[in-house]
């Protein structure tokens, strides 16, 4: 079956109503929240006002001969609609839509002459990801059944977000806490921060799994200082913090603090920037963004590697989107999966999910769906062509 079309799409879904009231808006919403470009004053640090952070939501469409479609997610849309338009659409249309492995090797080795990561690598991840839903789809197969099959009943999830009185109430076990604090702030940024996550432990209690997100914005005398502060609340890790550029920054990390484990990778693109965080044994959870990094087909190769290594790999919100449930439920080591929630307190997970056909936790654990390709049940009017 060959390919007929690549196209990056917008989404505009039907509106709705919700029909449950939020008790109170969502801590994403007005929390104070550290960036690497918050080093720099004249910068808000409201997420949605940061230059860089997530935007442009784009949907690419993979449309078989036959009619047949699938589709892939990524972002920051407007830079990447040339590469999609210009360069993969041409390249792909024509070929062998089932072979995942082949087209994803074309569009890596196509890149060589002006750089396969950064926005490459997010173009191709919408396509990779939209070469999978369609080849499910084809063979009337989920996904994970395409990539090995389920090796668990359900999947175990952790909740990132502030509102932990919300989360415990929907029932997780395991948190993750943002980080308000950039290294700039020094010794009253360090007080800040370990006030936030000892009232974060005493809160969710000493059983559960904790952790902190500093998003990049840690150097390495920083994030040393802190991770020594931080030891007696028993965090499962700490997450992502320095830029992904600095692996030798992350070695020094688990030689200054080798007990407090590190997870990063969600900001790292392709399989040879998290290669050399295996072999370098400077991180102990590997976080591939799947929208982002370079699709499906990249993270099982990382996956690969990393269980080689005795390493984990759990996909940054794995489980807040179909992509990633379907990784986790066929992948052994990938035990503990985030659901990112950016929804307001109150709302139910079902209600506050806006893509038909994606599963929500329930009590912490989720299963994703067993319909065809990654059971996203998008009508084919919703996508628009980019603008």
């Amino acid at each position: 079956m060959k390919i007929q079309s690549v196209e990056i799409c917008k989404l505009e879904l039907p509106p709705r109503t919700l029909p449950t009231p939020p008790r109170r808006p969502s801590y994403n919403q007005t929390a104070r929240r550290a960036f690497p470009i918050n080093k720099y004053p004249e910068f808000p640090r409201q997420l949605r006002k940061i230059p860089g952070e997530v935007a442009d939501e784009a949907w690419i469409r993979v449309t078989a001969e036959d009619g047949t479609w699938g589709v892939g997610l990524c972002h920051w849309g407007t830079l990447i609609a040339p590469l999609v338009r210009g360069h993969f659409a041409p390249l792909l249309e024509g070929r062998d839509c089932l072979a995942t492995e082949f087209l994803n090797d074309l569009m890596w080795r196509s890149c060589q002459r002006f750089g396969a990561t950064g926005l490459a690598s997010v173009a191709r991840s919408g396509i990779d990801l939209a070469l999978w839903d369609l080849k499910g789809k084809l063979l009337g197969l989920p996904v994970y059944s395409l990539i090995g099959g389920p090796c668990r009943e359900w999947i175990d999830c952790y909740c990132t977000s502030d509102d932990l009185d919300w989360t415990m109430e929907l029932g997780f076990k395991a948190f993750k806490v943002s980080n308000p604090v950039h290294y700039e702030e020094g010794t009253e940024g360090l007080n800040r921060l370990e006030e936030k996550v000892a009232k974060a432990r005493e809160t969710v209690g000493p059983n559960a799994d904790l952790m902190l997100n500093p998003v990049m914005s840690f150097n390495v005398d920083f994030a040393a200082r802190l991770m020594e502060r931080l030891l007696p609340y028993h965090l499962r890790w700490i997450e992502e913090p320095l830029m992904p550029h600095d692996t030798d920054g992350l070695a020094q990390l688990k030689r200054a603090v080798p007990t407090l484990p590190i997870a990063t990778g969600e900001d790292h693109k392709g399989r040879h920037a998290f290669r050399e965080l295996i072999d370098r044994r400077c991180v102990d959870v590997l976080q591939p963004d799947l929208r982002w990094f370079g699709g499906l087909t990249e993270a099982l190769k990382v996956y690969t590697l990393a269980e080689a290594a005795g390493l984990s790999t759990f996909p940054h919100s794995g489980a807040s989107l179909p992509f990633g449930q379907h990784f986790h439920f066929a992948m052994p080591e990938t035990q503990l999966a985030e659901y990112w929630l950016g929804s307001d307190v109150g709302v139910p997970l079902a209600e506050a999910m806006r893509l038909p056909g994606v599963q929500v936790p329930v009590d912490g654990k989720v299963r994703p769906s067993d319909a065809p390709g990654f059971g996203i049940d998008l009508k084919k009017e919703w996508l628009r062509p980019w603008p």
